[in-house]
């Protein structure tokens, strides 16, 4: 049964009061009596004064309560309790009304007095009283008020001061009043969250009642069955039902408090129109008060009324007291109906845990039967376990024995195993110290031979030590680390024993190396290859130019070798500063020339006009660092045209020397860049001229005044590799060429193609530093976070779902440029956004992107950013969808490797690097599982346009087809691995024909 208590007053009552006073400070802070009820508050009816027209005066009425109790025959609804707040007065109208009030000294009509004084028949008219006054009369009067003002003055101070006191007697009562409000919407809350505890109380009983009838008729059976379980389930039910007593009794007593709260309520029914009709006295009292000062003013005759001022302030004070006395009552009333909440509220505490109860009683009636069986199978494999645990500790001390003597054979062994590690701590590699301590190692002996410390044999062996990262020279490295250099080189020297090589010596000479001397892919190719290389046993160094703009930060342990290297340039000799440090735990030297030219102090790698001379003087002094040095590698590696001058210095100049033990490996990553120039730059090195302007040697094939360094490497080098299979195939041709392809095909016995790889440890988004967020194929999760990174970084829009092209890419003819810019607008077209990252070193071609850009420059879908920038490629590569390669030619390419190992399906044209490492999604003729991208053929927009719109419907059409062929993209193996295998492979038959020839000749 549910309760609607429909409206609810608690207050206390007032008389026929023309202002209400408060004191908060006399009742307790009633805070702590709130309790948790549901409620809905009914504003003040702030126009209810004017919808009474009629008002009866009278001289004190209580407020009354109206509690109606509807019952409701719904079980769910919801208790509603309605709280009408009694409209206060102002309280600087009351201030005002109590001030005019002592300034009163005339006459007040019986309509104006009934607001301050009980209800009266008698009127004063003053006015009327003067009507027949004499003269002398009159006279005497005056005389007399002048005597009389003195005193009237008097009593209006006194009067003033008794009001000022009234008034804050106000303002406290008005504090109380309001506190009285808030404790009375407390309480209506609290008696409705005490109305639906009834409720559910009811319901309860009920429904105990049909528990209890269902116990009784199935009692008989069930206790015969269930045994122990029946009698709990019979004291259980005693339990309950005395508790429903209780709970029956005290709802009952419940009621009797809320019908006597009721009772107590109903004596302030009236609150509220009573308040109102003392708000329009006020009103028709200030009203009057004015006219009466108005009056003062003129006539200070009739001093008679200040008696009646002090009456009625005399009344006023015992109405004040009678305020008081209501309000002690309404405080009691409170704490009465505060007392009764709490009570309320234990009740309540009592019905969840009886709902409990019976619960509990459901669950055991329901499942008593199943409860006897799981005991007897518990009981079952307590048996079982208490065997197991005795067979256990039978066990456990046969296994202590054991242990016992396991520990005195161990302690055996372990002494045993200490004799023989010393006896083969010799023969055993270090293999858990970094590569770079090794390098940095090999660096320290081949300071000491150039600064003449220590032989050329002495090197050689001390270096195949460290090649085999022998233990000895390990423990003497260590053993020097607190000692001088002269004690050191004394250790390192007393390491005698010769061991036997088992690797190859390579030895790079470029003009890049990632990442502290990087322009192109060739940087990549030195850093990645050579540290494959070093992974697979093999000792590698690099040679390289000390150029002013390398990132200086990136190089480990430079110092500067205490020794001078001559080299010859232009018929004299050169001094060179040796510089030695480790990059990406790889040795390298770095050659600083000490020419009036400054060769490599120009704030660039390329692009001088003197290249020629630059890369032709380096290669020179290099060959003669390793001459000098005493070094006899089996592999001399060079690159690019810029190093092409390798391969005829060696066999010309320096093989007669004695650096006879190596053999030449020379790799052109572009075939485009040949270096060519007038025959007679060539002088400038030591070369002979006439000996190599010819044309089977170094002459042009296009010019025969002019020689070319590419040329002149296929031909004096044992090993010429290029970037990629296809490109391989691709330059033995006259269209791919450069003029080169009958010199490739003459020499084809020797030419091979390797596709490079990318180095993981720097292209991995698992361990990618630059990116916002790692991921790996099995969660992409994090690359959409990156996406939504990039976007927001070049200020993309990232509202809707569209895919994100990406590009970077020198700008270049060779990366064609036509098709690039028609990208940008087909995306566009497509729906898609585009980010470009690149430059160009062509003027033309820069300012025409530059165009590009700036009429993209607030477009929220493309971005161009015409500069290079190492992190912002990462974020690219991360953050993007695809990425577009419509490269001409592409002798290998890195950026499709290193996009796919990202999960950025690359669009390229098939050429070159691209042919080999990307194949089409739809090519039937490619098994599946090696498809990882769009391809096209014809180097035209119709082409891309095939590619870039297969691609487009996939990732829009075929969301779930996309994530898997990102997936399978970033699973490819694109690092150094296997190209460094094929590499290994072309070293070590070139240097067993060259030891093979050599046996025969001895």
């Amino acid at each position: 049964m549910a309760t609607k208590l429909s409206t609810l007053f608690l207050s206390s009552g007032f008389g026929s009061l023309s202002g209400k006073l408060a004191d908060n400070s006399q009742f307790p802070h009633s805070s702590r009596y709130l309790l948790n009820a549901s409620c809905k508050m009914r504003p003040r009816n702030l126009s209810s004064r004017r919808k009474r027209k009629q008002l009866k005066k009278a001289s004190y009425e209580h407020l009354s309560v109206q509690a109606d109790f509807h019952p409701n025959d719904d079980e769910d609804s919801e208790t509603e309790i309605v709280v009408e707040r009694v409209p206060i007065l102002n309280q600087e109208s009351l201030s005002s009304a109590v001030v005019n009030t002592s300034l009163a000294v005339q006459h007040v009509s019986e309509k104006e007095i009934s607001g301050l004084t009980e209800p009266s028949t008698e009127k004063v008219d003053i006015e009327g009283s003067n009507t027949g006054v004499q003269l002398e009369d009159l006279i005497g009067m005056i005389k007399t008020a002048e005597k009389n003002i003195l005193l009237l003055n008097q009593a209006r101070v006194h009067a003033l001061k008794d009001l000022e006191k009234i008034l804050a007697e106000k303002e406290e009562l008005q504090r109380e009043i309001n506190g009285l409000e808030r404790r009375l919407a407390e309480t209506d809350v609290q008696i409705k969250a005490d109305d639906q505890e009834k409720v559910h109380v009811e319901l309860l009983e009920d429904q105990f009642e049909k528990l209890q009838k269902q116990l009784n008729f199935s009692g008989g059976t069930e206790l015969s069955d269930l045994g122990l379980h029946g009698n709990q389930n019979n004291v259980l039910t005693d339990s309950l039902t005395k508790e429903l007593h209780l709970l029956r009794s005290e709802n009952v007593i419940l009621k009797n408090d809320i019908q006597t709260l009721k009772e107590e309520l109903s004596n302030v029914k009236n609150a509220n129109q009573h308040l109102v009709f003392l708000e329009k006295e006020r009103s028709v009292l200030e009203g009057s008060l004015k006219d009466l000062e108005l009056k003062l003013s003129t006539s200070q005759e009739d001093v008679s009324d200040l008696s009646a001022l002090k009456v009625e302030c005399e009344d006023l004070r015992k109405r004040v007291e009678d305020l008081q006395i209501l309000q002690d009552k309404a405080t009691k009333q409170e704490e009465q109906a505060i007392l009764v909440l709490q009570h309320n509220q234990e009740l309540q505490e009592k019905v969840e845990k009886l709902e409990e109860s019976l619960e509990e009683a459901n669950v055991l009636k329901l499942s008593s039967e199943k409860f006897r069986q799981d005991y007897e199978l518990m009981q079952q494999k307590i048996d079982l376990l208490e065997d197991r645990l005795q067979r256990s500790d039978e066990e456990l001390q046969s296994y202590i024995k054991l242990y016992q003597e396991s520990v005195e054979e161990f302690q055996d062994t372990l002494d045993t195993v200490k004799e023989a590690s010393k006896k083969t701590a010799v023969d055993e590699p270090v293999n858990d110290m970094p590569l770079e301590f090794w390098s940095r190692l090999l660096l320290l002996i081949d300071g000491w031979l150039l600064e003449g410390k220590i032989s050329n044999e002495d090197a050689k062996l001390l270096k195949e030590m460290t090649w085999k990262r022998d233990a000895r020279i390990y423990d003497a490295y260590m053993a020097c680390k607190e000692k001088n250099e002269l004690e050191a080189v004394a250790i390192f020297l007393n390491l005698t024993s010769s061991p036997k090589r088992s690797g190859l010596y390579v030895i790079h000479i470029a003009a890049e190396m990632a990442p502290v001397a990087k322009v192109g892919g060739l940087g990549d190719v030195i850093t990645g290859l050579s540290k494959a290389l070093q992974r697979r046993g093999h000792l590698v160094e690099i040679v390289l130019p000390k150029y002013d703009c390398m990132q200086y930060n990136l190089i480990k342990d430079l110092r500067l070798l205490d020794m001078v290297l001559e080299s010859y340039f232009d018929g004299r000799l050169f001094k060179n500063k040796i510089w030695v440090g480790t990059v990406e735990g790889l040795p390298v030297y770095f050659i600083e020339p000490h020419h009036p030219d400054k060769f490599f102090w120009r704030a660039q790698y390329y692009g001088e006009h003197d290249d020629f001379k630059r890369f032709s003087y380096f290669s020179r002094a290099a060959l003669e660092l390793l001459l000098r040095a005493g070094k006899r590698p089996d592999i001399i590696h060079c690159h690019d045209w810029q190093t092409a001058f390798i391969a005829p210095l060696y066999w010309d100049l320096y093989y007669p020397k004695g650096l006879n033990s190596a053999r030449i490996c020379f790799t052109c990553h572009n075939f485009e860049y040949q270096g060519t120039a007038p025959a007679s730059d060539l002088a400038s090195c030591g070369l002979d001229v006439d000996q190599l302007n010819r044309q089977d040697r170094l002459q042009d094939n296009s010019a025969y005044d002019r020689i070319n360094p590419v040329k002149g490497a296929v031909v004096f080098s044992n090993i010429v590799t290029t970037v990629s299979p296809t490109y391989a195939q691709e330059v033995r041709r006259a269209e791919g060429g450069h003029g080169l392809h009958s010199t490739l095909n003459f020499h084809s016995k020797k030419f091979f193609g390797i596709l490079n790889g990318i180095d993981t440890d720097v292209w991995n988004p698992t361990t990618d530093s630059f990116i916002k967020v790692q991921y790996n194929a099995n969660d992409l999760e994090g690359k959409a976070e990156n996406k939504d990174a990039i976007r927001r970084h070049l200020g993309l829009s990232s509202i809707v779902r569209k895919p994100l092209v990406g590009c970077i890419t020198r700008l270049v003819p060779q990366k064609g440029i036509h098709l690039i810019r028609h990208a940008i607008y087909r995306t566009l077209e497509l729906g898609g956004q585009f980010v470009l990252l690149g430059s160009s070193p062509i003027p033309h071609i820069q300012r025409e992107f530059e165009g590009i850009a700036n009429n993209f420059q607030s477009h929220d879908q493309v971005r161009l950013v015409l500069a290079y920038d190492e992190s912002l490629s990462h974020w690219i590569y991360a953050g993007s969808d695809m990425l577009i390669i419509p490269s001409i030619f592409e002798p290998c390419g890195l950026t499709q490797m290193i996009a796919m190992q990202y999960g950025c399906i690359p669009i390229v044209r098939k050429t070159g690097g691209l042919n080999d490492s990307v194949f089409d999604v739809d090519d039937d003729t490619i098994p599946a599982e090696l498809r990882n991208g769009y391809t096209f053929l014809t180097p035209d927009e119709q082409g891309l346009n095939n590619a870039l719109e297969r691609a487009f419907n996939h990732y829009i059409n075929n969301p779930g087809g996309w994530q898997q062929l990102v997936q399978k993209a970033m699973d490819v193996d694109f690092s150094w691995e296997t190209s460094a295998s094929q590499y290994e492979d072309l070293y070590s038959k070139s240097v067993a024909r060259a030891r093979a020839v050599a046996a025969g000749r001895a």
